[in-house]
């Protein structure tokens, strides 16, 4: 592959309405992980992916994306990425641990705590920043800009007691403002959705994976990848 292919997830959990097509049943998860598997693909974390991508050996790796951090990441994702030998990235939002979702109009769901992300800190997972209160970023006021990214970074650096390198656009939505408020905030990559300029490393694209999302489009995405064709954005 040209350049490292990275997916983007939500929540993963048991769901009766998902207006937002934001969750993944555990076992549809189950069936996905399974499917990288079987195919020779390693889902890491961002961390893992952009170490081992600096010294050429990144063939056969796959970025796995978690936002907004949702509380059933515990019992339904890690499990399964340790069967299969995985690790993964959560970017978390710094100013609702413990709480809910409450910047979504769809179902409420919990999210992680603080001390369910010391715990994965402390085993191969990557814990990164999706700002302080899951704003869209675009438009942003340069103070409000310096809270979302500088104040995230360092709530959960003292939380978890080790770097926070990666942060992830809210909604998928930014400017260059933003761009450079990251940048200058001291994180060493960003994660967007289809930002168009694949290259930087601030501006890192993925693809989008739901509950509709077995074999067959799994397999189409993956080829869109290798072609360097873009997929229509999902940005929750």
């Amino acid at each position: 592959m040209s350049r490292p292919w990275v997916l983007m997830y939500h929540a993963v959990e048991p769901y009766d309405d998902d207006p937002h097509l934001a969750c993944v049943s555990p076992a549809r998860f189950r069936l996905q992980l399974r499917w990288l598997a079987d195919r020779g693909l390693v889902g890491v974390s961002m961390r893992e992916l952009r170490q081992r991508s600096a010294v050429g050996r990144a063939r056969g790796l796959v970025g796995l994306t978690f936002d907004d951090a949702y509380a059933g990441f515990m019992e339904h994702v890690v499990p399964v990425l340790s069967d299969h030998g995985f690790s993964a990235t959560v970017f978390a939002v710094a100013g609702r641990l413990g709480g809910i979702n409450d910047w979504d109009d769809g179902p409420q769901r919990a999210l992680l705590g603080a001390r369910e992300l010391i715990a994965l800190a402390a085993g191969r997972m990557e814990v990164g920043s999706h700002g302080l209160s899951h704003t869209a970023m675009a438009g942003m006021p340069p103070e409000q800009l310096l809270r979302e990214t500088v104040e995230s970074r360092s709530v959960l650096k003292e939380l978890v007691g080790a770097s926070i390198d990666g942060f992830c656009y809210p909604y998928g939505s930014f400017d260059e403002a933003a761009l450079v408020a990251v940048r200058e905030a001291g994180y060493e990559y960003a994660c967007a959705v289809s930002p168009g300029k694949w290259d930087s490393r601030y501006l890192i694209p993925r693809a989008y994976i739901g509950e509709r999302d077995g074999a067959v489009r799994l397999s189409a995405k993956l080829v869109v990848h290798r072609l360097g064709l873009r997929s229509p954005p999902q940005t929750r």
